[in-house]
């Protein structure tokens, strides 16, 4: 039996991080697809690539693969040493390593030597004759799969964070067609959006991801949230983590004498006191009105001021008369 260099095959380092390999698996999947591919051997290599991808992406999974050490060369005659995965059983995996097939379509055809060292503590003998092809294959037909966990991102309005949402999404996903391969389908999920929750945090949604292999369990899907861009004429907020901002504009006359204003919040509408002498870009906190949380955030106002234009004679004048009264004003002073 080979050794198989994961790390060759991915492109990638021994120390390769968890981004770095899901970066190569996926421009790897997209040149070797049996189904887009016009590279030589590219189901095969699909396969290879789906394999080293399915060891390396789970850390336990790429500990053990690990063991074995960096001095083996990938074509290598290779036997697993005697009980180099003993204890695995007490780490939460009783030898069943839960492998996800995060090869979409090959199905859970691995090699020999994935399962010589994933399967249930067995240890592959050498393939000599049908006979010895026929028990590995008995040995693929005893696995189960988890199924792929799928991630999509969703658009929300602010106001859901407040009090929380009941939502129904159309989302396309794999599924199985009984042929080997997966096709998209048109799925309709609902789920709630937590009351609280922030912009690039995710929602987990058990069990909607790909459906597992072999009587194993289906995978997760994963929902990233975003707030939805505000449509004209409505409220710009402005979300910093716990915080939320709006601009408030105001006239001269209320920023200089004071006033009480209406304003809206994602709660509602709130009375708002400005203070006399108040400037463009000061800030009016409303605390704890900002997202929920064990700890909320604040709310803040963001003072504009707005002056009015002077179209006719009359309003020229006006403004001729203010420069005459604040001549000694000196704005950038």
């Amino acid at each position: 039996m080979e050794y198989k260099d994961y790390y060759k095959i991915m492109g990638v380092e021994r120390s390769a991080s968890a981004d770095e390999l899901k970066k190569a698996h996926r421009k790897l999947a997209r040149k070797y697809h049996p189904d887009v591919s016009h590279e030589k051997d590219a189901e095969a290599r699909f396969k290879d690539v789906s394999e080293a991808y399915e060891v390396l992406r789970d850390p336990e999974k790429r500990t053990a693969y690990d063991q074995l050490g960096a001095h083996w060369k990938a074509g290598q005659d290779f036997r697993p040493p005697p009980d180099w995965n003993a204890g695995a059983e007490h780490a939460g995996s009783g030898f069943d390593w839960g492998f996800t097939n995060s090869g979409a379509g090959t199905g859970a055809d691995f090699s020999d030597f994935f399962e010589s060292l994933f399967s249930h503590g067995f240890t592959a003998p050498p393939r000599r004759g049908s006979e010895k092809r026929g028990n590995a294959h008995t040995r693929r037909a005893s696995f189960s799969s988890r199924g792929q966990d799928h991630h999509a991102k969703i658009l929300i309005d602010l106001e859901d964070v407040y009090s929380g949402a009941a939502k129904t999404l159309s989302l396309r996903l794999p599924q199985p067609n009984g042929q080997g391969r997966n096709v998209e389908a048109t799925h309709q999920i609902s789920f709630d959006v937590p009351k609280g929750i922030r912009a690039g945090q995710h929602i987990r949604l058990a069990g909607q991801g790909s459906a597992g292999a072999g009587g194993g369990q289906a995978g997760d899907l994963y929902l990233e949230v975003a707030f939805r861009p505000r449509a004209a004429g409505s409220p710009n907020y402005r979300v910093d983590k716990h915080d939320v901002y709006l601009d408030l504009p105001i006239t001269p006359w209320e920023a200089a004498l004071g006033a009480e204003v209406e304003a809206p919040t994602p709660t509602g509408t709130v009375e708002v006191k400005i203070p006399a002498a108040s400037s463009s870009g000061r800030q009016l906190r409303l605390k704890g009105r900002g997202i929920p949380g064990s700890t909320p955030g604040d709310f803040y106002f963001v003072l504009q001021l707005v002056t009015p234009p002077a179209h006719t004679e009359s309003d020229k004048s006006l403004y001729i008369d203010m420069a005459q009264q604040f001549k000694s004003f000196k704005p950038r002073g």
